[in-house]
């Protein structure tokens, strides 16, 4: 989102994420020259204010901020954490938990001033709980193992027609298997009233909870926000599982960019 001075919304384009585990400057370089919105305005553009997945040390970083300064020539450029962003983006002026439930999964605390983590994000092969990638994974083994419920089965091959070769070919010598991974969540949305899916849901939402809610102490003294699609769109058992654990659900809000532009015209830029 591009605001003005004013702090009022200019113009609005969207790129693929970038994650410097994954992604290298010269590639956030190539995909951001290819959105025309951006490049015609990267040099108008006088802060840059990023939030991702992976940039959560200074020479990580520092990859992502090298790629968006050969674009914005003659902008501050500032990169975060996308836990940072996710907690600006619903904070409302008291201390929360806000947690990311989208291709990947996460946590944290805020107390307004400082975010901070209980237990480390693990990314898709140990950890990302209830996230795309961790239900996709749980989809295609169940695929393969032929334990699916005959409904989704039928409509898994009607509709992939993958073969045991193609998904192990994606999911193992492939980049972005993560992606591959997450991309089966429209599916899953189309057969969340079988009973097999919802199951899978909550034990996904369940083992979230376990590991990045209740590792907070006072996790039944504050709201508990969430941020991203998995969450946005199976909030129904998201939300069931959080009342059965006693945890006061905030926010479920698809993507934080709304909330974000408002969080920092109202505590940074207007400093």
């Amino acid at each position: 989102m591009v605001m003005d001075e004013h702090g009022l919304a200019e113009a609005e384009f969207h790129t693929m994420g970038f994650n410097p585990y994954f992604h290298s400057a010269d590639l956030v370089e190539e995909k951001m020259r290819e959105s025309v919105e951006a490049t015609s305005m990267a040099k108008e553009i006088s802060k840059v204010y990023f939030y991702g997945a992976g940039s959560s040390s200074e020479p990580l970083c520092a990859v992502i901020k090298e790629g968006l300064e050969r674009i914005f020539v003659h902008a501050d450029v500032h990169v975060g954490h996308d836990l940072d962003g996710a907690a600006y983006s619903t904070y409302s002026g008291e201390p929360a938990i806000t947690c990311i439930i989208g291709t990947g999964s996460n946590s944290c605390f805020f107390d307004g001033e400082v975010t901070s983590e209980k237990v480390p994000a693990l990314a898709y092969i140990l950890g990302d709980e209830a996230s795309g990638s961790w239900f996709g994974k749980r989809l295609l083994a169940l695929h393969l193992y032929h334990k699916l419920d005959p409904v989704v089965q039928a409509d898994f091959n009607a509709t992939f027609g993958f073969s045991k070769d193609d998904i192990v070919n994606r999911v193992y010598q492939e980049p972005n298997a993560n992606v591959f991974l997450a991309s089966f969540m429209t599916f899953l949305g189309r057969h969340q009233e079988v009973a097999q899916v919802i199951s899978l849901l909550e034990e996904g939402f369940q083992s979230f909870v376990d590991v990045h809610v209740k590792c907070y102490e006072n996790y039944k003294e504050v709201p508990v926000h969430f941020v991203g699609s998995v969450a946005y769109h199976f909030q129904n058992v998201l939300r069931h599982v959080c009342e059965r654990e006693g945890i006061i659900v905030g926010k479920i809000i698809k993507r934080p960019i709304d909330g974000l532009a408002a969080y920092h015209v109202k505590y940074i830029l207007n400093d």
